[in-house]
């Protein structure tokens, strides 16, 4: 964020007679500034065991299964909702519902904003199913849905405080064989970068210069009028 300040002065130091300034604008920069955003981790699951569906899969590219099962299900595998290719359901075939935890732990820093983003839906069997989603201190959220719900994006944006580690976690409950449905997981964060704020002597020197030119384009301006006055 860029802040205005704003010096009122009727002279100018440094010697500088003659040289009046209503204001003088200076940039404040030293706020953090956003770049672009960086996708850390996208997961639709569809290239998963050779894009072919599987109970109770442990294979996961880009999670460890850490408690109970989950299946791979979709393309023509117990496909509750055609169209989405591969997805997850988070209670698998051993009665011994999942949670799944990201390979990575991701590094966020002061002042980052995070957009976590997933599609859950319902278990299409006839229960209602909960799910804790956690991003490390960061977040953490139960999401229940009702067995009918069609896939919905779940997007959740939060800025980081102070400097933090953490590893995704999607934690179901129960376990009977039948739970929600999760695809197309993504986390992307905003970063900042820090543009030093300018030191008060750099802001003398600038108002240096500043009044220097306009003596200048004085003294110039005198000695044309004073030439025309000769002639």
């Amino acid at each position: 964020m860029k802040t205005l300040l704003t010096i009122l002065t009727p002279r100018l130091p440094m010697g500088l007679a003659g040289i009046t300034l209503s204001a003088v604008t200076i940039l404040k920069l030293s706020a953090p500034q956003p770049v672009a955003a960086v996708i850390l981790l996208p997961d639709n699951f569809d290239t998963e065991n050779g894009g072919v569906g599987i109970l109770n899969y442990v294979g996961l590219a880009n999670w460890n299964v850490t408690e109970g099962t989950v299946d791979l299900i979709g393309n023509g595998l117990f496909d509750f909702l055609p169209g989405n290719g591969l997805y997850l359901d988070l209670d698998g075939s051993t009665g011994n519902a999942g949670r799944i935890e990201s390979k990575t732990t991701y590094s966020f820093n002061p002042a980052d904003i995070v957009e976590l983003q997933f599609k859950l839906a319902g278990s299409q069997r006839g229960d209602t199913n909960s799910v804790t989603v956690s991003l490390g201190s960061l977040f953490s959220e139960i999401f229940t849905l009702n067995s009918s719900e069609p896939f919905t994006t779940i997007t959740r944006n939060f800025t980081v405080a102070s400097p933090a580690n953490g590893k995704l976690v999607f934690d179901h409950a129960g376990g009977d064989w039948q739970g929600l449905l999760l695809d197309q997981v993504k986390i992307s964060v905003n970063q900042t970068i820090s543009i030093p704020e300018p030191s008060s002597t750099s802001v003398i020197f600038a108002l240096g210069f500043l009044g220097a030119g306009s003596c200048l384009k004085q003294k110039l301006s005198q000695s044309k009028q004073s030439n025309q006055d000769e002639d």
